[in-house]
């Protein structure tokens, strides 16, 4: 395919005229555009019975088919058209950055001991080198979206790994307790823009029939960060006798991930109405790092991803999964280390060991949610079309019934890990408490992965901004849930936190998700507009 073509984005018309036109023609258009206003990155799904000649053999020759929601351009730049190979490198460079976001704030735990003595303080207050990279990574992406969307996702992946590389050579070279929480927090702040703008590269890049299994990719890989930390550090800080060697292998991967960004993490964010594009195809997607969008910045935008909590369809979900992966993930993931050291007298390897099942439940549950979900709606599509591809797409909540198998598995799981742990004899370890993790983890991704897809499905128009205040929920719940997670552990014991877990998340996320499902659709039907400012997409939700 040319890469020459002329309308492919490098130089930008922001004329009054062209502006207008296309502030005129959004009007009519969907809500895929209240998020941008003029400059939106979609278009509008549906039929293209209204395109050019030349557009439509253009996509028949690019895809084969002209049942394409949503509807790319005629432009080898749009991520749509790219070949299947180029997005999934993408997907794998900013998967596995968002991977790095929570792995980096785990990498220590198994070595909290070591830790503490070094720096000359508790292990409780070690812990809080973790608790802080937790909360920083919830609401530090509020300050990366707006720069993502203005100068576009490449230069923010770049910034992001080089600055946190720099800081965890910092961390392997403090030697001050609070040297290194400035360093682990500035680390935080520039690791962390995958973690929520992801949800929003997916949806640039993948088409909607395929977005379930590919949003999948994206949540698996932030789940198994906090078990792979862990995991993988147990064996560095048990092997080399020094931790500061986990701060200099962070950095090593840090300089890795920014190379592969150079050349296979091309810019996604595509600018569709209010630009004219010109150039070459190559230039734009590699060599454009400067502004991509002249709208100007607006204090608001920095916190208008929070502005979304006022959709029931979007703010149910982030809040079910905040509690479910609360459980599931953080609270396996910090409590092991002071459950399992004194009874059993495990070192570091050895801790680090123990979150195998977490890694290998939440594996297992993409295969169910990722696949599984597009499978589910792309058979209802045909059952609504008799059996062949049309216009007809079943409503968003057909998806959430593939979410009550996971809450089922993940109150399982925190079931049969509570209690058999309590009922393992002092200094004797079975598997069968990390059988519990691992069932409790598969349950826990089903989950992650049918809620953000449908949340997404919803408002796809918002894509990036769910993500930020779907991360922003979480990371929050999850930096209070370990100042009170050992108090009921040890209240309560095993068998009682169990029951507890399993009952907080039938009553809070369970029963939620069925009364989403049934009345999702009539609150996403109620009229809403948009207020404020002219194209900065302040929704009014009634």
């Amino acid at each position: 395919m040319a890469e020459n073509k002329d309308q492919v984005a490098d130089t930008q018309d922001f004329s009054a005229d062209h502006t207008k036109k296309s502030l005129d023609s959004s009007q009519g258009q969907s809500a895929h555009d209240i998020e941008l206003g003029p400059r939106a990155t979609q278009l509008n799904t549906g039929s293209a019975a209204g395109i050019s000649q030349e557009h439509r053999d253009y996509l028949l020759q690019r895809h084969g088919t002209l049942d394409l929601d949503p509807l790319p351009s005629e432009d080898p730049a749009d991520p749509y058209n790219w070949p299947q190979w180029k997005k999934m490198a993408n997907l794998v460079c900013v998967g596995f950055h968002a991977t790095m976001t929570t792995f980096i704030a785990a990498a220590i735990i198994p070595t909290y001991e070591d830790v503490a003595e070094d720096l000359g303080v508790s292990i409780q207050r070690a812990s809080y080198l973790t608790s802080l990279q937790i909360a920083i990574l919830g609401w530090a992406p509020l300050f990366w979206k707006p720069i993502a969307n203005r100068y576009g996702r490449r230069p923010v992946w770049l910034i992001s790994t080089i600055g946190a590389l720099l800081f965890n050579v910092g961390c392997a070279l403090s030697n001050t307790y609070s040297a290194v929480g400035v360093c682990r927090a500035f680390c935080a702040f520039f690791i962390s823009p995958a973690i929520a703008i992801g949800s929003g590269v997916v949806t640039e890049t993948f088409f909607k029939k395929e977005r379930a299994k590919y949003m999948g990719v994206w949540t698996l890989l932030v789940t198994l960060g906090p078990p792979s930390g862990p995991f993988f550090m147990g064996f560095v800080g048990y092997h080399t006798g020094d931790y500061h060697w986990i701060y200099w292998i962070l950095a090593i991967v840090n300089g890795v991930q920014f190379i592969a960004y150079i050349f296979f993490g091309p810019e996604t964010r595509y600018l569709r109405q209010g630009v004219v594009h010109k150039g070459s195809a190559f230039k734009q997607e590699y060599l454009t790092l400067r502004r991509i969008d002249p709208a100007p910045f607006d204090a608001y935008e920095f916190i208008s991803p929070l502005a979304l909590a006022r959709y029931t369809s979007v703010v149910i979900p982030a809040v079910t999964y905040a509690i479910v992966f609360a459980f599931t993930s953080v609270l396996i993931t910090v409590e092991i280390p002071q459950l399992f050291v004194p009874k059993f007298e495990f070192n570091p390897q050895q801790i680090g060991l123990q979150f195998l099942g977490n890694i290998i439940g939440s594996v297992l549950g993409e295969q169910i949610a990722g696949r599984g979900s597009d499978w589910w709606m792309n058979w209802k599509t045909k059952q609504m079309n008799g059996g062949a591809s049309g216009d007809k797409r079943p409503e968003p909540e057909f998806r959430l019934w593939l979410s009550y198998g996971g809450y089922l598995l993940s109150m399982v799981g925190l079931l049969v890990f509570g209690i058999r742990f309590q009922q393992a004899p002092q200094g004797e370890w079975n598997v069968t408490p990390i059988v519990g993790v691992a069932i409790a983890a598969a349950g826990g991704q089903v989950i992650t992965t049918v809620l953000v897809t449908y949340a997404v499905d919803c408002h796809t128009e918002h894509s990036a901004s769910i993500g930020a205040f779907v991360n922003v929920v979480r990371q929050t719940w999850a930096f209070i849930g370990p100042f009170w997670f050992p108090d009921m552990l040890e209240t309560v014991g095993g068998s009682g936190s169990g029951g507890i877990m399993a009952g907080l998340i039938f009553a809070c996320a369970w029963l939620p998700t069925a009364f989403l499902q049934w009345r999702g659709q009539n609150w996403r039907q109620t009229k809403s507009h948009v207020s404020g400012k002219e194209g900065q997409g302040r929704p009014e939700i009634r």
